[in-house]
């Protein structure tokens, strides 16, 4: 069983409409009436226009707001790779300086966030709708390939039945696939959130998961693999920016690119001209 005194970072995805902010306000009221310390960081969807995020989610999660043991933060993305930005790996270590061992950290559910939230995540969540047949067929093979647990929420009422059939056939497609742990086959659970039902299941599979990792000694390991890349991923978005903002490279942008899009140029003697500008100004 995870400890009071350890921390456990939580991804969690899934489609627009499956209920992310309903759940996660579920499982973090459920944790902190159990006496964890919950962080939720909500990452946003930044307006490409305007730079503004739509944080939406934190007013919804009304209860959890006002537990004394939870801290709930949106995260605007502002168009950086994923949908994550570079403070959400330095807000989860800030979150776990000030005693919060339970971080749940929600993606956008688009392009690459899910690979970008699995890698700053002990654990990688995947919730879904109760669909299946056609509907399970769009859900893309790579957050197949990146989900240790996936949990079927609204699995109440008439849709419990339909909710049942999605659970079976995400196990059935489960099968076909190699897990990206060896160590660990895939999960799979249902809720739900509204009615809170089986939220206590879904916590004790996690729990099942942090006890086997601990047991084999990954979980140490695969955060020191996360540290490192994390810092070369701030390290490429910072050169990309000195690369756009440095004078020479302006000053020859427009005509390069002019010139790729001619074809006069291939894109890799380009890259070469560019970079050479950039090194000269060093």
């Amino acid at each position: 069983m995870m400890n009071l005194f350890r921390t456990f970072r939580v991804g969690i995805s899934g489609p627009p409409g499956v209920g992310k902010s309903t759940f996660i306000e579920a499982l973090g009221t459920f944790l902190c009436q159990k006496d964890f310390r919950v962080a939720v960081l909500a990452v946003d969807p930044s307006s490409a226009r305007t730079g503004g995020s739509i944080l939406g989610d934190v007013t919804r999660m009304d209860e959890l707001t006002k537990h004394k043991n939870a801290f709930v933060r949106g995260s605007p993305s502002r168009g950086t790779l994923g949908g994550v930005t570079r403070s959400t790996t330095d807000a989860i270590a800030l979150c776990e300086t000030f005693g919060y061992n339970v971080i749940l950290v929600e993606t956008v559910g688009v392009g690459q966030s899910e690979t970008m939230v699995e890698g700053m995540t002990d654990v990688f969540l995947l919730l879904s709708p109760p669909a299946g047949g056609d509907e399970l067929q769009g859900i893309k093979k790579g957050i197949m390939e990146l989900v240790d647990i996936i949990v079927v929420n609204k699995a109440d009422g008439e849709l419990l039945p339909i909710a049942k059939r999605a659970a079976a056939d995400y196990k059935a497609a489960l099968h076909f696939g190699t897990p990206k742990n060896p160590l660990w086959v895939p999960q799979v659970r249902i809720c739900s959130a509204r009615t809170k039902d089986n939220v206590a299941e879904v916590w004790k599979t996690m729990n099942q998961y942090w006890e086997q990792m601990e047991k084999e000694g990954v979980m140490e390991s695969k955060r020191k693999s996360q540290r490192k890349a994390w810092m070369w991923r701030m390290v490429q978005e910072e050169l990309v920016k000195r690369f756009e903002r440095n004078p020479r490279v302006q000053s020859t942008l427009i005509e390069v690119q002019r010139e790729v899009e001619e074809g006069r140029l291939t894109a890799g003697l380009a890259a070469d001209l560019l970079m050479d500008s950039f090194g000269a100004s060093q």
